[in-house]
């Protein structure tokens, strides 16, 4: 047995659109990671970037379990001293960039260094339901299908 390493030349990316209407964020963050990492497919290589391209519309509309869209925060920092901002989930959702909550969840779970920044570029977000990649012909991902945990249960 030989270990498969993949050359630039195998790679085949695809092209994959989510609707993130009424899903948990965590979940699709994971989701999202996986693809653009590739690590779905068997010809898996870590130091190879042979993720798909992902698009995700109505990203606004997802949504956080429990009281996590006032309890948690995001903390960042000015570099000034006592510079350090906070902001919670439903600011960010209800102010001009919403697509921003899911980036920072898909960020965080790509491996940080030149290979992730790369793949990161691969991740489309909008906060509508229109997107501007209609020649790319993406294949819909059902994500709501794949686990009943995957969407928010209506209360």
């Amino acid at each position: 047995m030989k270990t498969y390493s993949a050359k630039p030349s195998d790679i085949q990316k695809k092209w994959l659109l989510i609707d993130a209407e009424g899903l948990v964020v965590g979940r699709v963050a994971t989701i999202i990671a996986n693809r653009l990492r590739g690590k779905h497919k068997p010809t898996f290589t870590p130091h190879m970037d042979d993720g798909d391209y992902v698009i995700v519309v109505n990203a606004k509309k997802i949504v956080f379990t429990g009281n996590k869209t006032q309890d948690k925060v995001y903390y960042r920092h000015t570099n000034h001293p006592g510079g350090i901002k906070e902001r919670r989930p439903f600011e960010i959702l209800g102010s001009k960039f919403p697509e921003r909550v899911l980036m920072k969840a898909v960020e965080r779970m790509v491996p940080r260094g030149p290979l992730g920044r790369k793949q990161m570029t691969h991740l489309l977000v909008y906060g509508g339901p229109e997107h501007p990649h209609a020649a790319q012909s993406p294949e819909f991902l059902d994500i709501r299908a794949m686990n009943a945990k995957n969407a928010a249960r209506a209360r």
